[in-house]
């Protein structure tokens, strides 16, 4: 289903931007100061193998690439070297509202990021009331986006993207969006696809969660695979790993 093969991903920092008279005429005299290039590899040698149906949690401290590697599987970035398989249609979950006009209204922010996901108007016409039911904003779909909130937001962005059963599921921290019970329903919701056979990329700071929802786990760390296999071993490796 997933098969990623020596991926890594450069990015360039550019320690140096400042081009301005005064900068030039510092940098002149301080050799120190001049302009700079710095390689960052956010992903290095990664290789794995997601079968279809697995539900594969990916873990690891903040910055070790995990939200990276998502956006390389689902297309958005395109990886310096190595390969990227995917045979199967990606919802990506990733950033969510990322496709949101904030002067328009929620309802037409609907048909608005349905079209850039791919989604007929009559498709959506027929899914509306599901959509509007699911995110719990009803009495505000006429309502400007830049006027709502964060949780609010990602509630719509998420009734949205799920509207449909992918073949493949690009998650990223989305189950901690809105309120409690938004939460539950979100989780109820990933639950009832990986139940249909939907395979799931998932990252989360929670260990619980993913021993909760994954089969199996990636643990990453500068940009590197530590750790891939069964979830309670790579989960359990990992805490015992930063609890020391």
């Amino acid at each position: 289903m997933i098969e990623i093969k020596n991926v890594g991903m450069k990015f360039n920092l550019g320690i140096e931007k400042d081009n301005s008279l005064k900068m030039m005429f510092i940098r002149l005299f301080d050799k120190k100061r001049r302009v700079k290039k710095s390689d960052f590899w956010a992903l290095k040698d990664i290789s794995f193998h997601v079968n279809p149906g697995d539900v594969v949690g990916l873990i690891g401290s903040n910055g070790a690439g995990k939200s990276t590697l998502l956006k390389v599987v689902s297309g958005v970035l395109k990886p310096t070297e190595g390969t990227v398989e995917v045979n199967g249609v990606i919802s990506p979950m990733i950033e969510l509202g990322a496709g949101f006009d904030a002067d328009l209204t929620a309802r037409e922010n609907i048909y608005l990021n349905g079209a850039i996901l791919g989604y007929s108007k009559s498709f959506l016409d027929s899914k509306f009331d599901e959509i509007v039911e699911f995110s719990e904003l009803k009495d505000f779909l006429d309502v400007p986006v830049k006027n709502f909130s964060s949780g609010m937001v990602a509630k719509l962005a998420f009734s949205i993207s799920t509207i449909v059963e992918p073949e493949i599921l690009i998650v990223d921290e989305i189950l901690s969006v809105g309120d409690i019970k938004f939460q539950e329903k979100s989780k109820n919701k990933m639950m009832s696809m990986i139940k249909g056979g939907t395979t799931v990329l998932y990252v989360s700071h929670s260990l619980d969660s993913i021993k909760e929802l994954c089969n199996k786990a990636i643990w990453l760390e500068n940009g590197k695979l530590v750790m891939a296999g069964d979830v309670d071993e790579v989960c359990n490796a990992y805490y015992n790993k930063i609890m020391k």
